[in-house]
Order: structure tokens, then C-alpha cells, then sequence
């Protein structure tokens, strides 16, 4: 186990912290969940793509659930994006109305030239 994601004070145990990458917290909630659910597939690194694949079924089964307080609460992560919202709503979700979970894939495309990072494709299934 790495040190990033051990205790900072004793070392022995995973620490309870969310990750953080090096961007804001409203960028990094949602600027790749509204590429996936726009374009249905983005090009990321391998770390990124499984931080935001959690966030992208959450976001999924709500709009599942289609009801006014699922609509609200995808609204009130995404308020300046109707075109996501909508989309989340009308056409990915009856998509996967018969699938529990499951709804992403994350494809490995190889290594990039400059620093050896694996990168991978995040898409809806």
C-alpha cells in the first residue's frame, strides 16, 4: 500500500481521506461526468477514470429512479448543465432501465509516451 493512502499520523492504516487531484473539488466532481454523459466515452488516465466511475453510477442510478427528488438532487451537482441533465434522464437512463449496476467499462489503451501513465478509456457500457 502506498504511503498517500495510509494515515499521515501512525502509517498502519488506510487513511479515511478522500483522494485529491490537482484540480477543484467542483471541476473534478463535474467535468468528466458531464464528457461521459455527453460523449459516452472519455480518454483519461487510470486513476482518474476509477475516481469518477463511483460518481458516474451514482449519477446513473439516480436518474434511474427518474422521479422529482432524483431530478433535484442530479440538478443541484449539475446546475448549469440542462443538456447533461436531460440527456441523463431521457435517454441514458431508460438505456439501462434492466441493468442493477455495472453501467461502466474501463478499456486499457496502453502507456503515454511522456510519463509511462496508463491510460484508458472510461465508456458506458
Amino acid at each position: 500500500m502506498s504511503a498517500a493512502t495510509l494515515c499521515t499520523r501512525c502509517r498502519n492504516h488506510p487513511s479515511r481521506q478522500p483522494r485529491k487531484k490537482n484540480s477543484s473539488d467542483i471541476a473534478r466532481r463535474a467535468a468528466p461526468i458531464n464528457v461521459v454523459a455527453l460523449s459516452e466515452a472519455i480518454v483519461t488516465t487510470e486513476a482518474k477514470a476509477k475516481e469518477v466511475r463511483g460518481q458516474v453510477e451514482r449519477v446513473i442510478t439516480l436518474a434511474k429512479r427518474g422521479d422529482l427528488t432524483a431530478r433535484r438532487t442530479v440538478l443541484s451537482e449539475f446546475p448549469n448543465e440542462p443538456l447533461v441533465i436531460n440527456k441523463l434522464f431521457d435517454e441514458i437512463a431508460p438505456k439501462y432501465a434492466d441493468r442493477t449496476s455495472g453501467f461502466t467499462r474501463i478499456v486499457r489503451i496502453g502507456q503515454r509516451p511522456g510519463d509511462a501513465a496508463e491510460i484508458v478509456q472510461l465508456e458506458l457500457v
